[in-house]
């Protein structure tokens, strides 16, 4: 078998370091690559959201037959975490990297005179497709402070498409033409967030070696933050506790 030389050695080391930078640079954030995972937990007392009069649009009154529907602003799980709380990498992403392209659009559908999802996350560039399920009058208000606020008006069932150019944690949606209508939305470079959902559980995934600043958003308990070190293919574990005020 041929012997290498210390020159190529080096050479060869240098190849694969080079091809496993490109790798990182390429890949989508779901492939390869370390996770952290958490729940977000709630403590103290649960706070009663407000019923959501519908009466004056009985289409979409009818559409909850269960029970009336509340408020979402405060979302506490039957296990005691919180849901839509907006979890992502704040810090920490090595300069070399550089995020691949969205395979496809972020879409917020308007369904029963409400924003689905609440709370959501896209990356800078990405289509925003807006959805009008209910074919009601919907009105769409995008409050960024960074990126240039809109105003669409959607009579009908129709979807329009947006985008936003600079990274903003987080951009308020509302609807004007139903006050109980919000939505909040965080715009990154980056394709690494998640979102608590109906058991408190978040997921990141796909990210390069290295020490993260992980921040979690809620609209009404502010922010928190974690450190995390990941490397190779490993899971970490960051939860995170808000208290009820």
């Amino acid at each position: 078998m041929r012997k290498l030389g210390s020159v190529g050695v080096v050479a060869v080391a240098g190849s694969l370091l080079t091809l496993a930078i490109a790798a990182w640079t390429r890949q989508p954030s779901a492939q390869a690559g370390a996770t952290i995972t958490g729940k977000v937990k709630f403590t103290g007392t649960k706070p009663a959201m407000p019923k959501i009069d519908m009466s004056e649009e009985p289409k979409c009154k009818a559409k909850y037959t269960a029970a009336p529907p509340t408020e979402e602003t405060v979302v506490v799980n039957p296990n005691g975490t919180l849901a839509n709380v907006f979890v992502y990498v704040k810090s920490g992403l090595p300069a070399s990297y550089k995020a691949p392209a969205p395979s496809g659009p972020v879409t917020l559908d308007q369904d029963g005179c409400r924003y689905h999802p609440h709370a959501f996350g896209i990356m800078v560039g990405q289509n925003l497709q807006i959805k009008n399920s209910d074919g009601i009058l919907h009105n769409i208000k995008a409050k960024g402070t960074k990126n240039r606020p809109f105003n669409i008006s959607q009579p009908t069932t129709m979807t329009s498409t947006r985008t936003f150019s600079a990274p903003e944690v987080m951009v308020p949606l509302e609807c004007n033409v139903h006050g109980w209508m919000h939505a909040w939305l965080g715009v990154l470079p980056h394709a690494f967030y998640g979102v608590s959902g109906a058991d408190g559980s978040f997921s990141i995934t796909g990210l390069p070696p290295g020490t993260y600043t992980v921040e979690a958003w809620h609209e009404k308990y502010g922010t928190q933050t974690a450190t995390v070190t990941v490397s190779g293919s490993e899971t970490k574990t960051a939860d995170f506790t808000f208290a009820g005020k």
